[in-house]
């Protein structure tokens, strides 16, 4: 059974597959297209339309068979919500995904980071690769319910309520009617959040980058609420500004926020293309304020996304806007990063180790001791994931964790590896491994007296991690 983390993947046999978030959850799915657009009301799979084609929903069980999908669809994108939509997801255990074969054999979970004021999680998806398929863990959350999903995928949200703001106009047909006790939010136009991180700049008048896009007034309103928050200033920098600006353009072409534009390129890959290279970033991807001082006020407003935007360890920025031609809407990718350097690069590792041993002090086990074959061996393996775009533990011609360590000069007899993507710092991804059972169970392991750390940023989900055990 594979245990994924953020931004993992594995592939998926053939045949109807069964997906179930036990617990005071609700389960839905969205059929899509290659642009993460749906084709129309009837590929939103919920409590109130349980099926599609390929699709089915009955209770916490939701099936999916690829095969059976319409003509053209590549995606399946799995959201989950609370069973009490006036209830925050984090006031509930976290939601777990398990994914079954159709033999119902076990063959994936995943438990997403704890969400805290999200009241939605994109959880996962399954998508086509050639004529295959695969599951990638997500773990990303909004804010503002399945409305603000259904709108982001293409659908049109309405509810009949004498409530609805002034400014919302009537849509013009409802693409789903709530049923008792389960309201859709009218439509509205407001900014929507996706994958909560950094800041961005504004539209209008006033200074610009050497791209053309309009920053004034960006960083004297993050560098304000930073100061405020204790931490120190950070400057733009050109290749950020040329990384953010190329990636609101693809955004702004499919009409859709996500990580990764129509193109199959993420944001995280457009960084290292422009010439950066980071040793943690984080992203803010919006759509809706007009200025800089309305796209910084959003950001401030919820308690994840602040922590971001003061976070003390980001040293530089950019910013990209673009417009949708067809609607006018203004899409947004903001970059906050720190950038790479081999003395950062060893601090990072000595951070994991430094985590990873409080974990088994309290546990009563000894500390696991640094090892250079093993620390050159889990810093090729990130670097190789990053370079080669995949994620596992074998590499695509075979090459295992051992094989790896062996070839490092490690005589280490029992060999051990975690790996993770897409966490941001050495505590986010210590805490994720302890969250999983199997990585947990190398962490805890008493026969390895030895460690060594990887990382590497810039694949298709930021942030690579490799520990490697030895004992």
């Amino acid at each position: 059974m594979s245990e994924l983390v953020p931004g993992g993947n594995t592939p998926l046999p053939g045949g109807a597959l069964t997906l179930r978030v036990p617990g005071p959850f609700d389960v839905s799915a969205l059929v899509t297209d290659t642009d993460g657009q749906v084709r129309g009301d009837g590929d939103f799979v919920f409590y109130n339309q349980t099926s599609a084609p390929g699709v089915r929903l009955d209770g916490d069980r939701l099936t999916v068979d690829p095969a059976r999908l319409r003509p053209g669809a590549d995606r399946v994108t799995v959201v989950v919500s609370p069973a009490d939509p006036g209830t925050p997801l984090g006031r509930l255990p976290s939601p777990a995904l398990l994914v079954s074969a159709p033999d119902g054999r076990t063959i994936a979970r995943f438990t997403p980071p704890r969400p805290q004021a999200e009241t939605v999680l994109l959880l996962a998806e399954l998508y086509r690769r050639g004529t295959s398929w695969k599951l990638r863990a997500l773990g990303q959350g909004y804010a503002d319910g399945l409305a603000g999903v259904a709108r982001d995928f293409g659908i049109e949200v309405t509810e009949d309520s004498d409530s609805a703001p002034s400014a919302a106009p009537p849509s013009p047909s409802p693409a789903t009617r709530p049923h008792p006790g389960r309201g859709v939010a009218p439509v509205v136009r407001t900014p929507t959040l996706l994958d909560l991180g950094p800041i961005g700049a504004g539209a209008g008048s006033g200074p610009t980058s050497g791209d053309g896009t309009a920053t004034h007034g960006f960083l004297e309103a993050a560098n304000s609420a930073r100061a405020a928050a204790g931490s120190p200033p950070v400057a733009l920098d050109a290749r950020l500004m040329t990384a953010a600006r190329a990636h609101a353009a693809g955004m702004a072409a499919g009409g859709l926020l996500s990580a990764e534009s129509p193109d199959g390129v993420s944001v995280y890959q457009r960084v290292v293309s422009s010439g950066y290279a980071y040793l943690t970033i984080g992203e803010h991807l919006v759509s809706g304020p007009r200025t800089p001082r309305e796209f910084v006020e959003y950001c401030l407003s919820s308690e994840r996304s602040r922590s971001t935007v003061c976070d003390p360890g980001f040293e530089q920025a950019g910013l990209g806007q673009v417009a949708d031609a067809r609607s006018g809407d203004l899409y947004w990718t903001a970059l906050w990063a720190r950038p790479f350097s081999p003395a950062g690069l060893e601090r990072t590792a000595r951070e994991v180790i430094a985590l990873t041993n409080t974990e088994r002090t309290a546990h009563g086990l000894p500390p696991l001791a640094p090892d250079s074959p093993l620390t050159a061996a889990a810093q090729g393996h990130s670097a190789d994931m990053v370079a080669r775009d995949f994620y596992a533990h074998t590499s695509p011609e075979g090459r295992r964790p051992w094989d790896r360590a062996a070839a490092a000069g490690s005589g280490r007899r029992t060999i051990g590896e975690n790996i993770a993507c897409g966490q941001r710092s050495p505590a986010e991804v210590v805490l994720g491994w302890m969250n999983s059972p199997g990585h947990r169970a190398n962490i805890l392991k008493r026969d390895f007296t030895h460690i060594g750390v990887g990382l590497a940023g810039g694949g298709r989900a930021g942030t690579y991690w490799t520990q490697l055990f030895g004992g």
